[in-house]
């Protein structure tokens, strides 16, 4: 048995049943050979941003896996790997690599070297033997602790190795911790005593799967809720505590909230500091708790931190609050009413443009038709870099956990394809929707052709205003001298070409007629992209 059949077997022991990648890599023959799909995708990026997808949308229960090339497709790689690191995402990363001989020498490309600043663990394998060693390492890392990218690189001449002996591995295990019990008292003295407290859930409340937990804890201490880019959905959007996702764009009723709290309760998040991020005010006292303690006090000042899995820790707070809260307090009526009235007054704001009929097409008036059209319970949507991400992550209301996928640590145009079509793989029951741009599709475009070919049918909302609009302010005389700015396509024409079922839309009255047509084209099993021709909209919610 080869050292690439081995690693198959590992591979299925680890509950592997697809690997994502681009040959040549002898890991993805073995796989075949093992009857674990192989899906081959038309650039490294792209690839991974599938299994990125995976991991997310299983809450990190299914790690994604994938394998390339050596030297080029590892090279091609990097800024999907670079992806998931900023948005904390367990994936492992197989990489081929030069033959022993020659890994050390100029100008050959070094995994091990060149991805120990995107990864959270990182090595190379140069003994057949050591193989096994390595993969349980690396679904080790990704299981356990914070959720990072782990990384093998294994020599060209160590895959076609003979494996040595018998194999004996077993699959990673992944375990939890939870937070000192005196932290935790300390921290519900806080939280009782508020005045206005506040949630933030993060992330770590999806990887933990602490919905119930933070529901509970919300009502009881009668808080409204907020959550970040990559924490939505962790929290229904349509409860009467809540105010939405924060991120670069944000409701009226956060600002309002957030700017108004004594306290700020951060749960499973880093407080990162980003420009898709909230701004954190200054003045409330800040609890925190993660995962990482390598999080705690980071950027934002804190006065007291938990560290543990956010369901352990939030079953600790609930234990102590339950314990020194007696009865309610009676505020949820007042806060929720509050929360209502911001709410109205927001939504009378916006809504000309989420209703706008007017031509070209309103890009809110898109997402807003294709919120109320589809099942939200049964539906997995994402965003795109840029305008997309601002316009839809303010409105789009989550009623179900993990229907959004959420992102923004890092921003590369493109990324929502890949999310769509790995979250479609994992949930093959669920309409996947990724909202892009016409700069997105220029970046990872090609890829609709692997949608179509592998058979996975994502449902694609392109919003095409044939310009950089987002960048019109900034690139305002290379627009004016040079047309900087301005990009085209006929990208419905383009969809068809690649096999998948294409529109394109320019009357309002059609939007929602468009939407249905894709929706039963999906469930046929065809990959639809719906190009709407929309206006160069550049306003976006925020509030100072």
């Amino acid at each position: 048995m080869k050292v690439a059949r081995a690693i198959a077997e590992m591979l299925k022991r680890e509950g592997v049943k697809f690997l994502v990648g681009y040959p040549v890599n002898p890991i993805i023959e073995a796989c075949a050979e093992a009857d674990i799909r192989t899906i081959i995708v038309r650039q490294e990026r792209t690839g991974l941003h599938m299994v990125d997808a995976v991991s997310r949308t299983t809450c990190g229960d299914t790690i994604g896996v994938f394998a390339m090339q050596h030297g080029p497709g590892t090279e091609n790689a990097f800024g999907g790997v670079a992806q998931a690191y900023g948005d904390s995402v367990p994936i492992v990363v197989l990489p081929g690599g030069y033959p022993r001989d020659k890994t050390n020498v100029d100008p050959n490309f070094s995994a091990l070297l060149n991805f120990q600043h995107v990864t959270k663990w990182c090595e190379q394998v140069t003994l057949p033997q050591a193989a096994p060693d390595a993969i349980r390492r690396a679904f080790t890392q990704a299981r356990n602790g914070r959720p990072r990218p782990a990384l093998v690189e294994f020599p060209i001449d160590v895959l076609n190795a003979e494996f040595p002996g018998e194999l004996n591995y077993r699959a990673a295990p992944r375990t939890r911790s939870g937070p000192d019990p005196v932290a935790v008292k300390e921290v519900v003295k806080v939280l009782l005593a508020a005045k206005r407290p506040l949630l933030y859930a993060g992330q770590g409340v999806h990887y933990a799967r602490a919905y119930p937990q933070l529901r509970e804890l919300a009502e009881l201490l009668e808080a409204p809720v907020t959550t970040s880019l990559q924490g939505k959905s962790a929290f229904p959007e349509s409860h009467p505590l809540s105010l939405g996702s924060g991120g670069r764009s944000y409701s009226k009723q956060l600002h309002h909230f957030l700017h108004a709290a004594d306290v700020i309760f951060g749960i499973g998040c880093s407080f990162s500091v980003t420009n898709y991020g909230l701004s954190m005010p200054k003045g409330p006292v800040y609890i925190q708790a993660t995962l990482d303690p390598l999080d705690l006090n980071k950027e934002v000042p804190i006065d007291h931190g938990l560290v543990g899995d956010a369901a352990l820790v939030l079953d600790a707070v609930l234990a102590e609050v339950r314990a020194s809260l007696k009865k309610p307090r009676g505020r949820q009526a007042e806060v929720a009413k509050e929360i209502a009235a911001r709410k109205a007054e927001w939504m009378a704001e916006w809504q000309p443009k989420l209703v706008n009929a007017g031509k070209p097409l309103s890009p809110y008036r898109v997402i807003w038709d294709l919120m109320h059209t589809v099942d939200r319970a049964n539906t997995i949507v994402t965003h795109d870099a840029g305008s997309p991400r601002d316009q839809i992550s303010p409105f789009w209301e989550c009623t179900h956990p993990m229907t959004y996928i959420g992102w923004g640590k890092t921003t590369q145009l493109g990324y929502g394809l890949g999310l769509a079509m790995g979250a479609k793989l994992a949930h093959p029951d669920k309409l996947c929707i990724n909202v892009w741009g016409d700069a997105a599709i220029g970046f990872t475009g090609m890829d609709f052709e692997t949608a179509a070919r592998e058979r996975i049918p994502i449902l694609s909302v392109l919003l095409n205003n044939f310009s950089m609009a987002i960048e019109l302010k900034v690139m305002a005389v290379a627009t004016e001298k040079y047309r900087s700015t301005d990009i085209s396509g006929h990208y419905a024409d383009f969809a068809r070409s690649l096999g998948c079922h294409g529109e394109r839309i320019t009357e309002p009255g059609e939007i929602v007629p468009a939407i249905r047509r894709g929706i039963a084209q999906t469930q046929a099993g065809k990959p639809v992209l719906l190009e709407f021709i929309t206006d160069k909209e550049t306003e976006i919610s925020t509030y100072k």
